[in-house]
């Protein structure tokens, strides 16, 4: 047998052998950095999760994040709502702590700008801080890592049962080319849609229809002064009337659209992202939306060399599920500004609820800074689990106020410091005085409510 004849049979044999074990192999939970059991397991990794998962390393607690996608930050970061808020409320910031922590490090060290938190009588958007999602993923995943937190990406929980031993849950996760158990003491639910909750089966609310969702993109490469704004609309118009395009495509002015740069023009009626399935098909409703807007728009006088500099990858989703919780949130304690024996932390927005081709804002008065509950946080009749985020318990009106991302993030920073304290005392988290998690959330910065 010639030389190279012999190394290249031996090869072949040694990478026959390698797959076959390979492929026969267990899966080796050690070799993926993956403990088998956690104080706290994190579900979902978006902007409630992150900041949860933070806080909970940073009390000492061991620390899992499970993500469906690759990377921390959700609608943040993969989804391109990149302007969070609100932290400010009447001249005075009512929201900081981790979220305002991370905020804060992404504009400084891109050299970004605040808005002017002081000035008065300004749309509520005008206090939003813009800033760069891309290096804000990388950041938070820093501080996630620097906190000792696990992260497993590409991930999501199969099934939630109750567990005779330390670890009250036992939570079967799918991921790539497997599946495998680990242990958790406290869960915490950031999914956006209550999913580990429902999986725990604990009782979701869902309403008939869902707010539209967003595909953020951005658009430059023309002259914005030197369009004819009229004959715009005019062509606007006739493209409706001809199905062209569907008045869901701008929920904004076409002219406001131009103005912006494209950005958050764009509704996607039905948006859910409660199941792979629907996420599928309103990402892809999303993109043939966002076709039809360019194909119009390259076909205008002065828009004929427009290009795209961006379109996110997912589209955001405003509203799916929401837990069904020891205290439910109503539109009315909301706006009122209910202050609860359990307040953990401050939300601050309008009631903003979208619809079809619109918005409906509901203005707070004046002084008005409404509170989350630790209650509110708790599955109904649930023991060591909360949720955080956008699922929070919550009647439609007060969600679509209490969804957005500084509240979120409060509400994630809240949520783990009851768990944590939970994991640690060997108690459910609604069992921990409100008072007790009030204290080591303000020395870990955050901004409590006066009780």
């Amino acid at each position: 047998m010639q030389r190279r004849d012999f190394f290249r049979n031996a090869a072949a044999g040694a990478l026959g052998l390698g797959a076959h074990s390979i492929l026969n192999a267990a899966p080796d939970i050690e070799k993926t950095g993956i403990a088998d059991t956690y104080d706290v397991v994190v579900i979902g990794g978006g902007t409630a999760g992150t900041i949860a998962a933070i806080q909970a390393g940073r009390l000492g607690a061991k620390t899992l994040v499970i993500e469906s996608g690759s990377q921390l930050g959700g609608t943040m970061t993969t989804g391109g709502v990149n302007f969070p808020g609100l932290f400010h409320a009447w001249g005075n910031q009512i929201i900081a702590g981790i979220g305002w922590e991370l905020v804060s490090k992404t504009v400084l060290m891109h050299g970004d700008s605040f808005p002017d938190f002081k000035a008065e009588n300004l749309r509520h958007w005008k206090y939003q801080v813009k800033l760069n999602e891309y290096l804000y993923a990388c950041l938070a995943e820093e501080a996630a890592l620097d906190a000792g937190v696990d992260l497993l990406y590409y991930s999501f929980p199969l099934e939630i049962t109750e567990n005779s031993g330390d670890a009250y849950w036992r939570i079967k996760v799918a991921s790539r080319n497997e599946t495998f158990d680990i242990g958790a003491k406290q869960i915490i639910d950031c999914s956006g849609s209550a999913a580990a909750a429902s999986l725990a089966g604990f009782e979701r609310m869902k309403e008939s229809e869902t707010q539209p969702g967003t595909l953020i993109f951005g658009i430059s490469n023309y002259d914005f002064e030197a369009l004819d704004k009229e004959s715009l609309k005019k062509e606007y118009r006739a493209a409706l009337k001809a199905g062209e395009l569907e008045s869901s495509d701008f929920w904004i002015s076409i002219v406001g659209a131009l103005k912006d740069g494209g950005f958050n023009c764009q509704h996607t009626i039905g948006a859910n992202s409660s199941t792979s399935k629907l996420q599928t098909r309103t990402n892809i409703e999303a993109r043939k939306s966002f076709m039809r807007i360019f194909r119009f728009l390259k076909r205008q006088k002065g828009l004929e060399n427009l290009k795209i500099d961006y379109v996110k990858t997912e589209a955001g989703v405003r509203e799916t599920y929401r837990v069904v919780g020891e205290t439910i949130i109503t539109a009315e304690d909301y706006v009122c500004a209910k202050v609860y024996p359990d307040s953990l932390c401050h939300s601050f927005y309008p009631i903003d609820l979208h619809t079809h081709n619109t918005v409906k804002p509901r203005m707070l008065e004046r002084g008005k800074v409404p509170c989350v509950g630790l209650s509110a946080m708790v599955p109904k009749g649930a023991r060591n689990m909360l949720v955080a985020g956008r699922c929070v318990s919550s009647d439609r009106l007060a969600n679509s106020a209490l969804r957005v991302q500084a509240s979120c993030m409060a509400m994630g920073q809240a949520a783990a410091v009851a768990a944590s304290l939970a994991a640690r005392e060997g108690k459910s988290p609604s069992e921990i005085d409100a008072g007790k998690i009030r204290a080591v959330l303000k020395e870990h910065n955050a901004i409590v409510p006066n009780v």
